[in-house]
């Protein structure tokens, strides 16, 4: 009898995190196929393995919807915007209509939650977003997690991640070309969770799907964010960047906004549900990984 086909996954979004997801399944035998607006990515991905589409944002595309009739595994990392679900606006119909599709993912964000004073949250915490951004995102995961509603859907899994970080894109990166910032916010702490983790969990979940499910992704430790600075700089031998206190800091109303909110994120969920077992519970571990990987001479 002829092998059954290798599951296939569809990404909407190849960006940071759907890449990687992406390469890990790769290595794993999946078909995985995917979308970006980022043309030149486009043609590293094809040429890589990964079906990648570009695609436009004010029509859909015939590929995708083709490529959604053979998907049997779906994520989303594409934010909302002022309308809505950029996604579903243009494919929830042939998302709803996938025939094979037995799991669903949405990235979402810990921003959900709102201010909780430096308490701490956890996923039957009520979501009360303070910015129109989190409100957003906020109503995009109850899009998401309706389609399940409809006609016995697929099942939906939301993960609303803390502050992303990893190869290319963390502290170190940041003090070695200049950028680094240590400003001071009495009683403020963020919570992190590194790329490696974030396509850990999304594996486990595929793995054992919970229809309507959402799990937080942070690490063990919320931290200062002037702590981790100074830590990170500590580790490539050079003294911190200036504190600045958060009232004197110029910062971008963007920027501004994340201090807006103070609260700490509970994971047990990903580790009592799921069984994942973090590989970086700290940001020490995670900067030191990172700090490692970079000091390594490059292997011919």
């Amino acid at each position: 009898m002829p092998s059954s086909s290798p599951p296939h996954l569809f990404i909407f979004g190849l960006g940071y995190c759907g890449e990687a997801l992406a390469q890990r399944q790769r290595q794993l035998g999946w078909r995985v196929s995917g979308t970006s607006r980022n043309r030149a990515l486009v043609a590293e991905l094809q040429a890589g393995g990964i079906k990648a589409i570009a695609i436009e944002e004010e029509a859909a595309s015939r590929a995708v919807i083709e490529a959604l009739a053979e998907a049997t595994h779906l994520l989303s990392s594409v934010p909302p915007d002022a309308e809505g679900d950029p996604i579903l606006r243009l494919y929830g119909e042939a998302i709803g209509a996938a025939p094979r599709l037995s799991w669903i993912g949405y990235l979402s964000t810990t921003g959900v939650y709102g201010d909780h004073g430096s308490g701490w949250v956890d996923e039957d915490t009520p979501p009360a977003p303070s910015s129109a951004r989190s409100r957003r995102r906020l109503a995009a995961e109850q899009a998401w997690r309706a389609l399940q509603r409809e006609a016995g859907g697929p099942s939906v899994q939301v993960f609303r991640l803390a502050g992303i970080y990893g190869p290319g894109r963390n502290p170190l990166e940041a003090l070695r070309a200049g950028r680094a910032r240590r400003i001071v916010k009495r009683g403020q702490v963020f919570c992190r969770i590194h790329l490696e983790d974030i396509v850990t969990v999304l594996q486990a979940s595929m793995a054992r799907p919970r229809p309507g499910a959402i799990y937080n992704l942070a690490d063990d430790e919320p931290a200062d964010p002037a702590e981790v600075i100074a830590y990170a700089a500590r580790l490539l031998g050079q003294e911190p960047p200036p504190a600045i206190p958060f009232e004197e800091a110029e910062l971008s109303p963007l920027a501004r906004s994340f201090y807006a909110d103070n609260r700490r994120v509970a994971n047990q969920r990903i580790k009592e549900e799921l069984g994942v077992q973090l590989k970086y519970p700290s940001y020490r571990k995670g900067l030191q990984a990172l700090r490692a990987k970079s000091a390594s001479p490059p292997s011919f």
